[in-house]
């Protein structure tokens, strides 16, 4: 691309956001790299991309080498590894964690969601349960991701310059879509499993709601040494109390104690419009370990089971800091209640996929082969990622620390367009009598937007 850093010798938006997302494509050959970068460059630059040829005709076509072919063909390439994208999005959220802040937990939320396709040309497409569908059927036709957000604690900034406690930037890290060929369950367990090789020596705690709270999937991740559960449970989960001390008779000793009842949770902590119970259990979906139980009782009387597998006691987490909900503050004397707090970070995956359908045209794709779909999916989901972690790894967009990802787009998406405008006129004015006199103004006018930005 003939960018102004090319035409006027200055650092610009362009070639920022270029250096940026290069790093994510080292292992490509330059062309391809090219190529890339230049589809994560288009979709910041644009509110919407309804579709690869739309973004080729409007912003690759006059300004980048390649014809629409070799856009396909990048998505659908088996020569560039997905899986180095997960991991250099995690190294770089790892590298926003202020070092006093370097022993808080970090969150894993996993979930599923739906996208409604027309027809039957994509791959593994197919008939899926919505809950959520408001047509009048309960199904839909289209493909099913499981996915991943990564949650990092980050110094909050207040006004005046005064730290503001523990903020929870939620940085999304990669789709997967559900082929048929595994369970739900194993791809999530498996998506786990990938990243937890680059989260080595930190307290993960993984947050799942409940339907992913399986025998199976649950001794997937307990199997980490450095990884615990929060999670909803089915009301109707057998529990069971602790088992009875020994009264040293002869016999094998009671592994479980007498079943329980939600009812028998003495729900007296009030937390919000909420009463709330907590018990020490065993349950046969976590083994043979002793878990944390909490149960909601809301002004209407409907109850919901939650399960800890982490000591409250030994999370390294200021409990008084937490700021993700201003109207929640636990302090040390409440501190058994803590994971049911902590629990509200998982919405947060429900917030980006609002966000990813909404802004990031997450449901807009016509490419037909999985490849294809899930490459351009992960590059929607690093675009995004980087959206909220440029603010905290680059001084030169500090001042987005307190916006959202759409508003860091916004203000970048109006300076790459700036300065592909410039770029043209200079190209132009490159070949006119008076070039120089024009170019001198050029440079004046991109020095004061880079001011400005």
């Amino acid at each position: 691309m003939k960018s102004l850093y090319s035409n006027l010798n200055l650092m610009s938006m362009v070639s920022a956001l270029n250096e940026h997302f290069a790093a994510y494509f080292h292992e490509a050959t330059r062309p391809m790299r090219s190529l890339l970068c230049g589809i994560v460059l288009a979709m910041l630059a644009f509110e919407s991309i309804p579709s690869i040829r739309w973004m080729h005709r409007r912003f690759h076509l006059s300004l980048m080498p390649g014809s629409l072919n070799s856009y396909y063909r990048a998505l659908k390439t088996c020569t560039v590894d997905d899986s180095s994208w997960v991991s250099h999005t995690i190294r770089r959220a790892l590298s926003a964690i202020p070092s006093d802040l370097a022993d808080a937990p970090l969150f894993l939320s996993v979930d599923d969601t739906i996208v409604a396709k027309a027809g039957q040309c994509f791959d593994f497409v197919s008939k899926l349960f919505d809950h959520a569908m408001h047509t009048g059927s309960a199904y839909v036709n289209g493909h099913c991701f499981v996915s991943l957000m990564l949650s990092v604690p980050v110094d909050k900034d207040m006004k005046g310059g005064c730290s503001g406690g523990i903020h929870y930037l939620h940085v999304p890290v990669v789709y997967c879509l559900w082929t048929k060929e595994k369970t739900k369950l194993e791809m999530a367990a498996d998506a786990i499993d990938a990243v937890m090789r680059d989260l080595e020596g930190k307290h993960i705690v993984v947050l799942c709601d409940s339907w992913y709270p399986k025998k199976k999937f649950i001794s997937r991740i307990l199997s980490h040494e450095n990884a615990d559960i929060i999670c909803n449970v089915r009301v109707d989960t057998a529990i069971y109390d602790l088992p009875p001390a020994r009264t040293g008779k002869r016999g094998r000793p009671c592994k479980r104690g007498a079943q329980l009842s939600l009812d028998d949770f003495a729900c007296t902590y009030s937390r919000g419009k909420f009463k709330v119970g907590h018990r020490c259990v065993k349950t046969k979906i976590f083994g043979d370990i002793t878990v944390h139980a909490y149960v909601t009782v809301s002004e209407s009387g409907a109850r919901r089971l939650f399960i800890c597998t982490a000591e409250p006691s030994e999370i390294r987490f200021g409990c008084a800091s937490h700021t993700d909900d201003p109207n929640t503050t636990v302090g040390d004397t409440d501190r058994e209640f803590l994971p049911l707090s902590l629990y509200s970070i998982r919405w947060n995956i429900e917030v980006g996929y609002y966000e990813h359908k909404t802004f990031w045209s997450l449901g807009r794709y016509m490419l037909r082969r999985r490849c294809g779909i899930e490459r351009l999916l992960n590059l929607i989901c690093m675009a995004h990622a980087s959206m909220r972690l440029l603010p905290y790894v680059d001084t030169r967009f500090a001042r987005f620390k307190e916006c959202s990802p759409q508003e860091v787009r916004m203000a970048i998406s109006k300076q790459i367009q700036d300065e592909l405008f410039l770029s043209r006129l200079a190209d132009e004015a490159s070949n006119t009598i008076n070039s120089a006199d024009i170019l001198s103004v050029l440079r004046d006018m991109v020095k004061h937007w880079n001011n400005a930005a």
